[in-house]
């Protein structure tokens, strides 16, 4: 049987840090060794990180990571690998004469992986499809490339292509397949959202099963900035059956003996390679390999692991995690410090902060107000004790009264409004950030999605912070979250009554999110429909809700776009985020309306 072994390094980088990604990558190399592999391969722009974003227009940054490249060859004795990087090239390299800024100067710059067989960078695949989408803008950095390495090793025909070339069923794929490649290697740096992981799956078999061949989709993981990867590395045969599927949220190195002889004895009644024209013969680059790099000698076959999917909630809180920990860690922090109310959004917030960094790094910090209840602080009492992190308390009520009797004289005859709640908001916000200057404290702010879509948030005071946790999970999730939280241990971390009490900001007496929102029962689904599908108002009241509701809540959104673009970045789990993923102006005289009848 004629096999093929291969180790796919499920690995976390840091965005511009060569050094530390090159020392990750040579440690992997010396795992795949170990395992006998004979092809290791890495995520798409393993050596950079991704998305590096302008340090691109740094030629300093190319040309270091151009050496990084040369230093993993040399490491590769013995050992075929694929390694992600930034391509740098003349224009000759491009299909494309489209100007950019990039390319402007005397070279091209492409998302690339090196093929590297016996210590030498042998072919270089560059990505067709660039991402212009969501998160990416690929275009503003890469030249699309138009070349097919294909490497041949020892009677096996292996395919390189990166992310996005493997969705489309006329791409690259197909006239490798029709080459005679046997295995296509996908890089990828897929982020994570709600339901991803599953339409990855579906992609992937679709391509396997049209081409015949063998798909290995390995997947970078870990968090930067507001994107999370989730790793979630596949490997599909020719019938487009997961036959290994690599752990979501955590590094770790997938190792599979792939039966290439199989797909060759599949594909003798096909004739594949007859399919090749003249023109896509023209793209393909033979790369033969010396048959000394594959081992010959006998091996302990490998079972291939095959971790089980993650449901909704579960692979939403992991996600949360990682990113909360990679964001604090890599950008220097060791701890971290949350405004405590005793609601569900900061208990959340406050166990995801434990879970990712330690208990003794997250510090809770509660601000009685002159509306603040018994029950609130109860509850923060009792889920500091059952979390394990630090509490301070800090009553806020004497610096409220000194604002108010500062400001009395140019208040004067105006009656009690948002104003007092929103100085309430901002003299916590203002406490949190002293103490995150005194101590070095990141602070994480505590704001859903449904808050932060409709402006149900204080500039300056809640949304005041340098990371928002939950800021693009709706509301009826984060009660989902916490639920989820509490059947991890043997009794609840996140108190009951968090969970069962009205949720309330506690600003004015007796006040409850539901006198200025709708439920969020009814409120997230027509969010979701507006914010993140785009859904027109007759659309979503065809979906059976009340016309002035949506009316109410689409101008609620659109009025607080000003907000959204000063609140810290937060993690996306969502199709469609806040940010990068939704892009609408501030200065907007467009205002959905009620249709004037024919």
């Amino acid at each position: 049987m004629r096999t093929l072994r291969i180790a796919m390094a499920q690995m976390n980088p840091t965005v511009g840090d060569l050094t530390g990604n090159l020392h990750r990558i040579m440690t992997w190399l010396q795992d795949a060794k170990k395992a006998e592999a004979d092809l290791v391969v890495f995520p798409e722009l393993a050596i950079t990180g991704c998305p590096p974003e302008d340090l691109l227009f740094n030629s300093q940054f190319v040309a270091d990571n151009l050496r990084a490249l040369k230093e993993i060859a040399q490491a590769c004795r013995g050992l075929i690998a694929v390694v992600g990087y930034v391509g740098r090239g003349d224009q000759r390299d491009s299909q494309s004469s489209r100007p950019s800024i990039v390319s402007a100067g005397r070279h091209r710059l492409y998302n690339a992986a090196a093929l590297i067989a016996d210590r030498k960078v042998v072919g270089s695949y560059k990505k067709w499809y660039l991402a212009d989408y969501g998160v990416f803008d690929e275009s503003r950095y890469f030249r699309p490339g138009r070349r097919l390495p294909l490497l041949l090793v020892n009677g096996t025909t292996i395919g390189v292509t990166i992310c996005d070339d493997i969705c489309f069923s006329e791409g690259p794929t197909r006239v490798q397949a029709a080459a005679g490649a046997e295995v296509i290697v996908n890089v990828n740096a897929s982020p994570f959202h709600v339901g991803n992981s599953r339409l990855r799956e579906r992609i992937l078999a679709t391509r396997a099963k049209e081409n015949g061949v063998i798909i290995t989709y390995t997947n970078m993981v870990g968090g930067q900035d507001e994107l999370v990867f989730d790793g979630s590395s596949l490997i599909l045969d020719q019938f487009g059956n997961v036959i290994a599927r690599g752990h979501a949220f955590r590094e770790e190195l997938l190792v599979a003996d792939l039966n290439v002889g199989a797909v060759s004895r599949g594909r003798m009644p096909h004739g594949r390679k007859a399919a090749l024209t003249g023109k896509t013969v023209s793209v393909v680059d033979r790369l033969v390999v010396n048959g000394t790099v594959i081992r010959k000698k006998e091996r302990t076959r490998i079972v291939q692991g095959l971790a089980e999917p993650l449901d909704e909630i579960e692979e939403v809180y992991r996600a949360l995690v990682l990113a909360v920990k990679d964001y604090v860690q890599k950008n220097g922090f060791t701890r971290v410090v949350i405004g405590l109310s005793g609601g569900v959004d900061s208990a959340v917030t406050a166990a995801i902060a434990a879970d990712a960094l330690g208990a003794q790094h997250v510090l809770g910090v509660f601000m009685p107000s002159p509306y603040t209840s018994h029950e609130s602080e109860e509850d923060v009492v009792e889920l500091v004790r059952c979390l394990g992190i630090n509490l301070n308390t800090i009553p806020i009520t004497p610096t409220f009264e000194a604002y108010r009797q500062s400001m009395a004289p140019s208040f004067v005859d105006c009656s009690e409004d948002a104003t007092e709640e929103n100085l309430q908001a901002r003299i916590r916000g203002n406490i949190l950030m002293a103490v995150s200057n005194k101590f070095g404290h990141l602070v994480l702010t505590t704001g859903n999605k449904s808050e932060v879509s409709v402006g149900y948030s204080t500039l300056y005071g809640d949304m005041a912070g340098g990371f928002a946790v939950i800021k693009d999970v709706p509301k009826t999730m984060v009660y989902g979250l916490a639920r989820f939280r509490n059947e991890l241990d043997p009794s609840p971390v996140i108190p009951k009554r968090i969970l069962d009490r009205p949720p309330t900001a506690e600003l004015r007496p007796n006040q409850k999110d539901e006198d200025s929102l709708p439920p969020y029962a009814v409120l997230d689904p027509i969010l979701r429909a507006y914010v993140e599908e785009d859904r027109s108002l007759d659309e979503i009241v065809d979906a059976g809700f009340d016309r002035a509701m949506v009316l109410r809540v689409a101008r609620m959104v659109d009025s607080s776009e000003f907000k959204r673009r000063q609140a810290p970045i937060g993690v996306k789990i969502t199709h469609r985020a806040f940010g990068k993923d939704r892009r609408m102006p501030i200065t907007n005289g467009y205002r959905i309306k009620q249709p004037k009848p024919l």
